[in-house]
């Protein structure tokens, strides 16, 4: 049971992300919300001629559905430890704040595509870090940040291609990419993973790719910090005649090996997408970039002018800023790489000392630690047969951890049946030194 009584797979405020997610000959489905072969009970007072439909219901945030395990830590001397979301909790360099402030751009309208000086800091950071050259007026264009650009683009490539109405996925991923098929009235179809959750694209059913608007990848990936086959990906795309929107937010936390682009297998027929949230601890300001196919490229933003999609222009003379710089990213690099050690011990202690009874964590023999992912600041860890929810109401209530459910990225068994997304949590490395402490010290106070 999860907390607050809820059974494995269910949590207060909802059941899963209350997202369908479908599958090839889903001939006749309505959209989200809706229930095939029955006509809906109208609202009281609502008529809509002939035929009645019932609208859009949004699931429940999946961050919010934590709340009940953040008042069970609350109580706790020193409130919850919160490592349910990957919020920076370091500052901005220096340069990047004084650029915020002194820019002078406030006024006027900015650039919907980013300023020149935008543009060329973003193509100058991609030739530095991925050997990519890009040509900054035709390749490349700025987002409010990137979460706004992949919930938005299915909308817009299905108005360029109104016979297509599908969105391909990774089946254990961040939930952002089904929810902007579902609003764009498309259908979102996972495609299964292997068992160390890389995208097996050879499952992917003809019909859906005939189907498919665009394809996501994610490397590295959240949650599970693994790393696909980008040229695959690619090459599949361009087989298929399949955009492939790579989301590479967190390249710049990649483990093993250098950082990695879709871009370096060309860009036509891709997209990848860049943030400054994670990379310069610049979630506040949202501010991101989108690069690769020209003829796309011009396409949207054409699109994205007329929606109004504009990065402010304090927002982009600091971008311009932290684009420019490479130390701090290192140091951050550091920060990150010591907290996960740090995480991996206190989980690994969590489970020695036996304080999660009910879901304990389970290490495997061949590590004295979770495993450290390849990319990413997240642990993703296994409780092998057990309930994440329960798991994370027990982190929650004995040390003050606040963990996010493995059910988030995935609702179901895998399609292979080699893993099982709700069997795990994932925990983000997102909390200085001193809170890392204060759930350690909880526990071994529990220890006695």
């Amino acid at each position: 049971m999860g907390p607050g009584g809820c059974a494995r797979g269910s949590a207060p405020g909802g059941s899963g992300a209350g997202l369908h997610r479908h599958r090839a000959g889903d001939e006749g489905q309505g959209p989200p919300g809706t229930v095939v072969g029955r006509r809906p009970k109208p609202l009281r007072g609502q008529r809509l001629g002939r035929r009645v439909t019932a609208g859009f219901a949004p699931p429940p945030y999946p961050y919010e559905r934590l709340d009940e395990l953040r008042a069970a830590a609350a109580p706790l001397l020193g409130g919850a430890v919160d490592c349910s979301i990957g919020t920076p909790c370091d500052p901005p360099p220096a340069q990047v704040v004084a650029a915020l402030a002194g820019s002078g751009t406030e006024r006027g309208y900015p650039a919907s595509i980013g300023s020149p000086a935008f543009r060329q800091a973003a193509a100058a950071w991609t030739q530095r870090r991925f050997n990519v050259e890009l040509d900054p007026d035709s390749h490349l264009a700025a987002c409010i940040g990137t979460k706004e650009f992949v919930v938005s683009l299915p909308g817009y490539l299905r108005l360029r291609h109104p016979d297509r109405d599908t969105v391909l996925y990774p089946e254990v991923s961040y939930p952002s990419y089904a929810m902007g098929a579902t609003l764009a009235g498309c259908r979102p179809v996972p495609v299964a993973v292997d068992r160390h959750f890389r995208v097996d694209l050879s499952t992917i059913d003809p019909r859906d790719a005939a189907r498919a608007l665009c394809l996501w990848v994610n490397t590295p990936g959240n949650p599970a910090g693994t790393l696909d086959d980008l040229g695959a990906a690619a090459a599949w795309g361009r087989h298929n005649g399949v955009l492939v929107a790579s989301d590479e937010c967190y390249a710049e936390f990649t483990w093993d090996g250098p950082p990695r682009t879709i871009l370096e297998h060309g860009t036509g027929g891709v997209l990848a997408v860049h943030s400054l949230s994670k990379r310069s601890n610049m979630a506040g300001v949202r501010a991101g970039f989108y690069a690769g196919d020209a003829e796309l490229v011009h396409y949207l933003r054409e699109c994205r002018k007329h929606a109004g999609c504009m990065v402010p222009g304090p927002v982009q003379a600091a971008a311009v800023a932290a684009w420019s710089d490479q130390d701090h990213v290192d140091q951050q690099r550091a920060r990150y790489r010591d907290r996960l050690e740090r995480l991996a011990s206190i989980i690994e202690l969590a489970n020695r000392l036996g304080h999660l009874r009910d879901a304990r964590f389970m290490i495997d023999d061949a590590f004295e630690l979770p495993e450290l992912p390849a990319g990413g600041f997240y642990l993703w860890t296994r409780i092998p047969g057990g309930d994440a929810w329960a798991c994370a109401d027990a982190l929650a209530r004995s040390c003050g951890l606040i963990v996010s459910p493995g059910e988030f990225y995935c609702e179901q068994l895998c399609a292979s049946g080699a893993v099982d997304a709700r069997e795990y949590v994932r925990i983000a490395a997102v909390q200085p030194e001193g809170r890392l402490q204060l759930a350690e010290s909880r526990l071994l106070e529990l220890a006695g």
